[in-house]
């Protein structure tokens, strides 16, 4: 009985369909060769051998390697860029954290030498010494002679103060006298940091207190006229102990201070 195809276009078969014919013929070529070679002993002392010209299996089998070469190329090639990438990006970060530590440590840096100018100038403002009345200057020396002064002679300086001036700490220090001083009239000693004592007399008022510790340039009084005094003016004196009789040109001192006289 005859077979006819259905009348209709039809399409030639694919690459992918004459690949796979031609390796189940040669597959099947191969099996019918050994069954036929196991049943018949003497078709088997003569096989057909398939060679690969005549089964193509050779060519398909390499083809296929070729291919699956390339494609292990193309993802080792994938996998390395991916990689470089990725070591170029660690990279990348690792630069930038190491610029923001940098900038913090600079920061940081900075800040402490702000502090530190601070804290120094801060330092120099409460070491330095100054006049005890501001833009004065001295009327009356060290030693001048006189009958003013019950031991003959200036035991100090006297500096040009109107009545109420502000009377300053010519330097740090602590209060150890504070109050009437005699002929001194109102007085403040002050033992100094360097182990000096100064010493400011004649004030109208007084305004700090024993045991007191006192900045230099700090207010201690007001200028005035008390004790053995003719006029308003502010007696400064310098001394090694807080004793009288243990004084020292006060103007020497004030200038081995850095304070310009």
């Amino acid at each position: 009985m005859a077979f006819t195809r259905a009348t209709g276009k039809h399409r030639a078969p694919s690459r992918l369909t004459r690949r796979t014919a031609s390796l189940a013929g040669a597959a099947t070529l191969a099996t019918t060769g050994v069954v036929g070679g196991l049943a018949s002993p003497a078709l088997a002392a003569e096989p057909l051998a398939a060679t690969p010209e005549d089964t193509g299996l050779t060519q398909v089998i390499s083809v296929e390697t070729s291919l699956a070469d390339e494609i292990a190329d193309q993802a080792a090639a994938q996998r390395e860029a991916a990689e470089e990438a990725a070591a170029k990006r660690r990279a990348a970060a690792k630069a930038r954290a190491e610029a923001e530590r940098r900038a913090e440590e600079r920061a940081r840096e900075l800040r402490e030498a702000e502090e530190r100018a601070a804290r120094e100038a801060e330092r120099k403002r409460l070491n330095a010494y100054r006049l005890p009345v501001a833009g004065s200057h001295v009327t009356t020396g060290y030693q001048a002679g006189g009958a003013l002064w019950s031991s003959g002679s200036h035991s100090g300086v006297d500096f040009r103060a109107p009545m109420g001036s502000s009377v300053v700490a010519v330097g740090a220090g602590t209060v150890v006298e504070a109050g009437w001083g005699g002929a001194y009239g109102n007085n403040v000693v002050i033992r100094m940091d360097d182990g000096t004592f100064t010493q400011y007399g004649h004030l109208s008022s007084v305004g700090v207190g024993v045991g007191q510790r006192v900045a230099s340039g700090q207010q201690i009084g007001l200028s005035g006229s008390t004790g053995n005094s003719t006029g308003p003016h502010l007696h400064f004196e310098a001394r090694t102990t807080a004793e009288y009789g243990s004084d020292i040109d006060p103007v020497a001192y004030l200038r081995s201070h850095g304070v310009g006289v």
